[in-house]
């Protein structure tokens, strides 16, 4: 995913430091749902993930409690819990005289629209869709991924935190709207489905975290909506100022 905006005009020393921690927190949950590489096996068995998540929970504003993200697992056994859980589907005979067969997808899908009975897999995407393209954001076509799968809704929010610590002052509102209409429905359902299943090993954490996470910020920003005047994530009044 990549992203063309008007923050480059923006000046950096600007970005109120909370909603750039919370970015990284999202940037963190989208490698933790992608297939493990090697590098970020060794940040959990080594224990920089911990240090790493709780350093940024604590600069984001949010009450959300450090997860424990150690993993014993040594990385082909995390590869295989991770496919096991994201990736392969199963087959099973229901009926051996005829060959019914009862295919499924893996018991915790990766999209989105898994979750959403009440709208369509096409609305789902649409939406997204049109989102990813208002904030000139590009989808990785190589890839061959729905605008639904998680790692890319994780990232965008995270996209969108950064836009936002740096003046752009629509998107606190867009913030909102995306986690009450895709993050939320995503990470709770990821959750539940998840909760389901044995063996979940750091997913299990990793998901318990992304619910906890996600549910502070619905709450924050909507406060800080009904405000009127939003603070920035660190507590201080944008713009404030003493004179």
């Amino acid at each position: 995913m990549s992203g063309e905006s008007n923050t480059r005009r923006a000046d950096p020393a600007a970005a109120a430091p909370g909603t750039v921690a919370r970015g990284a927190v999202y940037g963190f949950l989208a490698t933790a749902l992608e297939a493990p590489g090697e590098r970020f096996h060794a940040v959990l068995r080594d224990g920089e993930a911990d240090d790493r998540i709780g350093a940024l929970l604590g600069r984001t504003g949010l009450d959300v409690d450090p997860p424990d993200l150690h993993t014993d697992d040594d990385y082909e056994t995390l590869c295989a819990r991770y496919n096991d859980l994201f990736v392969l589907g199963y087959s099973e005979v229901l009926d051996p005289t005829d060959g019914t067969i009862d295919s499924r997808g893996p018991p915790v899908p990766p999209y989105e629209s898994s979750y959403r009975d009440e709208v369509s897999w096409t609305d789902v995407n649409l939406d997204l869709a049109r989102a990813y393209e208002y904030f000139g954001v590009d989808v990785d076509t190589e890839e061959r991924e729905n605008h639904d799968y998680a790692p890319l809704i994780l990232e965008f929010a995270g996209y969108l935190c950064r836009l936002e610590a740096l003046g752009n002052d629509e998107v606190a509102d867009a913030r909102l709207d995306l986690l009450d209409r895709h993050v939320r429905p995503l990470v709770e359902g990821l959750a539940g489905a998840l909760d389901d299943e044995p063996g979940t090993g750091v997913y299990g954490d990793v998901a318990a975290l992304a619910d906890r996470f996600t549910g502070a910020e619905v709450a924050d920003l909507a406060a800080r909506r009904e405000a009127g005047s939003p603070p920035d994530a660190n507590g201080d009044e944008r713009g404030g100022g003493s004179g």
